[in-house]
């Protein structure tokens, strides 16, 4: 997953199986996702650095990592200063870069860690079930050409459900159409895209309508923007249009 992360989006299209092939053998074992010391020392660079594009695109595309490593099935474990955007790998004889925190930026990522981790534990869907098929189901896996990925969680009660949708692409998805399981309007309870967080605040701030036409082998589908380096999580509330959120932070 690191390497898909750290290449120019122009050249994700090439690598999609590196998004998708964690699938192939999630539910075979009690797997944690790590993103452990070992991957940001010894010349591995911070997380951040790691992370290609400008200043902005950096910020985006290391919250869309966070926002698709707390979306997969597995238990998180994320190791300290990455949670913040430190620019220096990991070195045991100094402190962590604290001082990064007098920048929006830096304090963006880490609400949005912070957000993420009370989200894990509000959504039954997120942790319930993590280490069996019944928990996880992808919507679309396959659209390598604009790399975007989209999926269902599933708590115990299969009808509490959350929506992922994925583009790890600096280009908006607008009009995106995208299945979903059941009707009703599809809320954003987090868009790592939001303003509160560094993001350009592009989304579905009054919630998008499921429409009765089927697409991606699900019986409704809904019409939604997917903003660029982001992921968006949604949930069905209600039967009409106004229920939404927005893509505020949690």
């Amino acid at each position: 997953m690191l390497e898909y992360a750290s290449k120019d989006p122009v050249h994700r299209r090439y690598h999609h199986h590196h998004l998708t092939f964690s699938l192939l053998y999630a539910f075979t074992e009690n797997f944690i996702l790590p993103f452990s010391h070992d991957e940001v020392v010894h010349g591995k660079g911070a997380m951040l650095s790691k992370m290609p594009g400008d200043y902005w695109q950096k910020f985006a595309n290391l919250r869309a990592l966070y926002g698709y490593m707390y979306a997969h099935p597995g238990k998180k474990l994320l190791f300290m200063g990455s949670e913040f955007g430190q620019w220096n790998e990991w070195n045991y004889d100094t402190s962590l870069q604290w001082d990064l925190l007098q920048w929006e930026s830096h304090q963006g990522l880490q609400r949005l860690v912070g957000d993420l981790n009370h989200l894990l534990r509000r959504e039954p869907a997120l942790h319930q079930v993590d280490f069996e098929y019944t928990g996880f189901e992808w919507i679309d896996c396959h659209n390598y050409e604009q790399s975007t990925l989209a999926f269902v969680r599933r708590a115990t009660n299969p009808s509490d459900f959350l929506v992922i949708a994925c583009n790890f692409t600096p280009v908006p998805r607008e009009g995106y159409r995208m299945g979903v399981p059941e009707p009703g309007v599809y809320r954003e309870v987090l868009n790592s895209d939001a303003a509160g967080w560094g993001g350009g605040n592009m989304g579905n701030a009054d919630g998008v309508p499921a429409e009765p036409t089927p697409w991606q082998g699900q019986p409704y589908s809904i019409l939604m923007t997917v903003p660029p380096l982001a992921v968006v999580y949604l949930k069905a509330v209600g039967d009409g249009p106004g229920n939404g959120a927005g893509n505020q932070p949690a």
